[in-house]
């Protein structure tokens, strides 16, 4: 299924071991939600500019779209969560923190960017391949990143059947998220003939 492993490897290492980073990251600054705001916005337009602003051609507006769908779909979320008790913030003087719009956004980047580099690793190319790989991608990582933070005390969930601290619905929707706008940018890509290696 892999054409080579090592390289595979390695890209999921380094993908893991930004996810440590950024976890730990938000919990020793979990009381200062503007300061994690602030450098998470400077990571959104760092991204930006790498992928629309400065290349000449190919410049990827999907990777907007998309972080922005998922930075909406994460803050209703957020807000569901929050209001109906399923969830709660720690060490901050507001219900939802500043930073999590922009987290949301960045988690966007994080799976696109690592399927970007692990789709050209499989050798067959389907969309079913695609598909599956996106899922688990999205089952894992982010749950993973979670666990981090949770530990860290950002944040406690109280729904029940929980697995390291993140429960199974957590684990659903996830991957709710990110598999409807990754649906969304699908449609967008076969609509307007728009070539883009995970989307197609």
């Amino acid at each position: 299924m892999i054409t080579n492993n090592k390289k595979f490897f390695i890209e999921t290492l380094k993908a893991l071991i930004k996810l440590i980073v950024a976890g730990i990251l938000i919990g020793f600054l979990k009381e200062y939600d503007a300061v994690i705001a602030g450098i998470l916005i400077l990571k959104i337009i760092h991204n930006i500019y790498k992928e629309i602003i400065k290349p000449k051609t190919d410049k990827n507006w999907l990777l907007l779209v998309g972080m922005l769908l998922t930075g909406f779909g994460g803050i209703v979320g957020e807000t569901w969560g929050v209001a109906n008790g399923y969830w709660e913030y720690h060490k901050v003087t507001r219900a939802l923190p500043l930073w999590l719009p922009f987290a949301w956004m960045l988690a966007f980047h994080y799976l696109y960017k690592l399927e970007r580099n692990l789709i050209p690793l499989l050798k067959s190319k389907s969309q079913k391949n695609k598909i599956f790989l996106a899922l688990l991608l999205a089952l894992i990582l982010p749950a993973f990143g979670e666990v981090i933070t949770i530990y860290l005390g950002v944040w406690t969930y109280y729904w029940p059947y929980q697995i390291l601290g993140v429960p199974l619905y957590a684990f659903i929707c996830l991957v709710f998220v990110h598999m409807l706008v990754y649906t969304i940018l699908h449609l967008i890509c076969k609509k307007y003939k728009i070539k883009d290696i995970v989307f197609n």
